[in-house]
Parts: structure tokens; sequence; C-alpha cells
């Protein structure tokens, strides 16, 4: 059997990948490695630049790596986690109180199973999905009124309220929800110094590009498999790449993610305990004059229970750049 072509919608418009005929199979150590951030914590340099150095080497291959002692407390992961599953577990109807298609300008709350479809070349996408994005006042490093914000930035400020408002029966859950997008802000922050590094440029250097950044919140919930969607071929999400500077994934023990390596063979990267998964989007991509590889993935619950992902897009304050670097002129 020969490649198949793999329509993919871009920003620039669609793109194609050569996909091999071959089952997926599990990454290798080398293809997705495992990077310890601990020394990024430390106020030596030239430890820094070991992490730095890690990244670097991962951004060029496929994009994506792991990243252990991250500093998200595993406490602030399992509670969130859990109000997810509270959230999914409602009634149509409840849920359908923050639906986005009903009440959001920019995307924002829940889209139900098979209300999108990500990839031209695939099926509609099984996962149900809530989602929320940037607020100054909910920063946990300089939190201040949109007001306060800079007249220039107050365009790109995106998070809308209803979605609390139409979880409030939900005891805890814009708290828990809020406490682990704040975490992976703050781990965000951190990374992105190290990617300057990683480029040899100041760590400072995208800093004041990230005071109100983008910082979308996203949790995924895929039910389990039916015998119809493993007949038709559903997918849970469907082949695309992500747009920020890059992405923090958090995934529960079900696994199924799947990246699509350079010679076109999807290779699975398993959960791995008390890591994320860390991959480039398409924006830090272009910074870089292509250097760095914002790679094509999807994910398919291929099991008989729940699955659970909560990815976290960082990206920086669009305005800061001209029209031409954002693919616009």
């Amino acid at each position: 059997m020969s490649a198949t072509k793999l329509e993919l919608r871009t920003a620039l418009g669609p793109v194609y990948r050569d996909v091999l005929p071959h089952p997926p199979r599990d990454c290798t150590a080398e293809e997705i490695p495992i990077i310890d951030l601990a020394p990024m914590f430390s106020n030596d340099l030239a430890d820094r630049k070991i992490v730095s150095d890690q990244i670097r080497a991962a951004a060029v291959n496929n994009g994506f790596f792991y990243v252990k002692n991250h500093g998200i407390a595993h406490a602030t992961i399992s509670t969130c986690k859990q109000q997810v599953l509270d959230f999914m577990r409602q009634p149509q109807h409840l849920k359908d109180q923050v639906a986005t298609r009903v009440h959001s300008k920019y995307h924002n709350g829940y889209h139900g199973a098979k209300t999108t479809q990500i990839s031209p070349s695939e099926t509609a996408d099984v996962r149900e999905s809530f989602s929320f994005r940037y607020s100054p006042e909910l920063d946990p490093d300089h939190p201040m009124p949109l007001s306060s914000v800079p007249e220039e930035v107050k365009p790109w400020i995106r998070g809308e309220e209803f979605v609390w408002d139409g979880t409030a029966h939900l005891p805890g859950f814009k708290r828990d929800c809020l406490a682990y997008w704040a975490a992976c802000l703050q781990l965000s922050r951190r990374l992105v110094r190290m990617f300057a590094l990683s480029l040899d440029l100041p760590e400072d250097y995208w800093d004041d590009k990230v005071t109100f950044p983008g910082a979308d919140g996203v949790f995924n919930y895929y039910p389990p498999r039916t015998e119809h969607e493993i007949e038709g071929g559903f997918v849970g999400l469907g082949s695309h790449t992500d747009l920020q500077l890059f992405t923090l994934l958090w995934q529960d023990t079900v696994g199924g993610l799947q990246v699509l390596s350079k010679e076109g063979q999807w290779i699975k990267a398993p959960p791995i305990e008390d890591t994320i998964v860390v991959n480039i989007g398409d924006f830090l991509m272009r910074l870089c004059n292509d250097m760095y590889k914002s790679t094509v993935h999807r994910v398919t619950n291929e099991s008989a229970v729940e699955r659970v992902s909560m990815p976290f897009f960082f990206g920086v304050f669009r305005a800061s750049f001209p029209p031409s670097i954002l693919g616009l002129g």
C-alpha cells in the first residue's frame, strides 16, 4: 500500500502530509524524550542551559517532549480532573448552559460530541470539550481589572464570564479549574524563557510579550468508544497542529495521543506518570524560521473507559508582531 494524503487546516490554508500505511507504534525515548525541569528552577545559568539545550534537541526533532519535575502539584491536577469529570457527566441540558454556539464570541464554553471536525480528512471529533481564555483579573502573576489593561491589548482579551456563571452550581469548579490553569500559566512563563535560551536569545526576550498572553485552558473528555465508532473509524480529535507558541498537555492513564513522525509514521505518546507533554506550535515554528517543528498529532480513545486530557495553549500577545509575521500580510 502507498502513503495516503492527509489534509490539514491551517491559518494559511490547507496543507498536506503523507502518512505511511502502518499501524501506530510506540515512540522511542529519542523520538519523544523526557526532560527533567528541575535545573530550570536553579539560580545558576549553566543549570538552566542544560534544560534549554535539551529542549532545542527535542524541538528540532519531532517537536514533542515530556517534562518531569514541572512544579504543578499532583493534587492540583487530580482535583481539576475530577471537576472535568463532574462537568462532563452532567445531564446534557446543564452542559448546554455554557454551550459555545449559543453564548460565545471567542470559542469559550462547551462543545458537544461530534459538533466539530478539526481534520477534513477524518471523521467528526468524538470528544466533548470545555474551554476558556485569558482574563487579566485571573492572572496569578499580576492580576488587574480589564479597565487597567492598555488600550491596544483590550481587543485581544477573549475571556468570557458566562463560562463561570453557567457552572456556578458545581461546587469549587471555577476555583479548581483556575488553580490548574494558573499553575500552567506560571510554568509556561518559565518555559518560554528556556525556549529563548534554546535559540541563543536573552532569557527575558519574550517577557514583555507574555504579560497578557494567549493562555487558553481546554478540558477534553473522550467517552468510552462504542462499536459503531470503532467500525466507522471515528477519531477522538482529528489530525492537526497547534497554533500558539507551545502547548502543555496533561493526559490521564488511558492514553490515545499519537504524533506523526517526520517519516510519516504515527507514533504513540503514551502517558508517563508525573509528566506533562509539551509540543511546539505553529507560531513558534514561524518565529524561528521553521527550525523548530510544529508536528501533526491526533487523539483516539480506543478503550472502554473515559479519557480526560487538559491541554493549555500558550502564546504571545499577537499585536506585538507585524501582520507579516502572523501570516496576515
